[in-house]
């Protein structure tokens, strides 16, 4: 297996466009903002999502899981796009997204994600993830990911983190769909003070009428459920003298209602009908999902779905007016860069708009 070669293109130093240049390049507003002092703040409103853009590869030139072996690449006779691929394997972004390998990696571009997301047709693809402000609707950040849902979770923290050292930017809500809503990415952007405005993924609710973990009580003083009828549900019922063996507050916690007390209690067809006592999880992150859902019964989370959709007309924007709807270069350096300068692009509309040329009155 030899990947066609590719002609070389020049790239900044690093390979990539980021650290200041990056930013600068994506944010014209901020350095307009800086030098006229038009605005006077900046929104505490960002939001986040990422689409999907067809790589520049083909099933034809790939080969399956199965005959692919990254070692045998020999990196002083590969391609560009191929030596970037390998530089990646231990990137969050890339490589180190997930431990699944994709059915077939291209030749070509092997960084690039075979996915059939849009459930039709499987294609190669990349994910151009956005971080956007929704007052003005302006691109804060862009970065080039692995059609996946790990790698675009986790370029959430990488552009938050960028744009809070380059511009001291710290939003009080960061807006998202359900594929943010996971127990790690709650817990994380609770724990800096960001309201996660994001509908959570739970699969706790139950479809035979039965009473779901909802209608618990958690106490949190006592580390334990109570049941609609009063009863308590422990995760523990003594004291160990081994520590390692008591609660450590990480994974999955299992906290169990006596036997002798469901088999008694009036109301065990309504909670437990098929089993002895009643058993309830409880996931490493849930006092940051409970702050997601009490968030989501406000007037404000309403507000901010609507304001999700600017993300949504942005990636409309891409690919029906800049005609991104496949990449021309490859590797992860290529898709970062086309992903950038097209940002960069939308971003200068945006300021012409916000900004309009000073009219020049005529003299009779």
């Amino acid at each position: 297996m030899t990947p066609h070669a590719e002609a070389p293109r020049r790239l900044p130093p690093g390979g990539q466009l980021r650290g200041d240049a990056h930013l600068l390049t994506v944010n014209p507003l901020f350095a307009v903002e800086r030098k006229t002092r038009a605005f006077t703040r900046w929104s505490h409103d960002l939001a986040i999502d990422a689409s999907l853009i067809e790589a520049d590869a083909n099933k034809q030139n790939s080969t399956p899981k199965d005959d692919w072996d990254a070692a045998r690449i020999d990196p002083a006779d590969a391609p560009r796009a191929v030596r970037e691929y390998l530089d990646t394997l231990d990137e969050a972004a890339f490589g180190a997204a997930s431990e699944v390998q994709p059915k077939f990696t291209s030749h070509s571009d092997p960084a690039s994600q075979w996915t059939a997301a849009r459930k039709g047709p499987a294609f190669f693809s990349y994910s151009d993830n956005y971080l956007i402000d929704t007052d003005h609707g302006v691109i804060v950040d862009v970065e080039a990911t692995r059609s996946i849902r790990q790698a675009e979770v986790g370029s959430t923290k990488t552009m938050l983190k960028r744009v809070k050292e380059k511009f001291d930017l710290h939003p009080e809500r960061l807006i998202a769909d359900t594929a943010y809503g996971t127990g790690p990415m709650l817990g994380w952007l609770v724990d800096r003070k960001i309201a996660p405005h994001i509908p959570v993924i739970d699969k706790s609710g139950r479809t035979d009428g039965t009473w779901t973990r909802a209608d618990f009580e958690w106490d949190a003083e006592n580390d334990q459920y109570i049941c609609p009828e009063g009863h308590e549900l422990k995760q523990f019922r003594r004291n160990y003298s081994d520590p390692n063996r008591g609660p450590t507050g990480k994974g999955t916690a299992r906290y169990r209602a006596l036997k002798d007390v469901c088999q008694a209690c009036p109301s065990k067809a309504k909670c437990c009908p098929n089993a002895e006592a009643r058993k309830i999880t409880r996931e490493e992150h849930e006092d940051a999902r409970q702050v997601a859902r009490d968030i989501a019964k406000t007037r404000q989370y309403d507000i901010s779905m609507k304001l999700r959709k600017k993300v949504e007309m942005l990636f409309a924007h891409l690919k029906r007016i800049l005609g991104l709807g496949r990449l021309r270069l490859r590797g992860p350096c290529g898709a970062n860069d086309e992903f950038l300068l097209a940002a960069t692009a939308q971003n200068l509309r945006k300021l012409a708009k916000i900004f309009p040329a000073p009219q020049q009155t005529r003299k009779a």
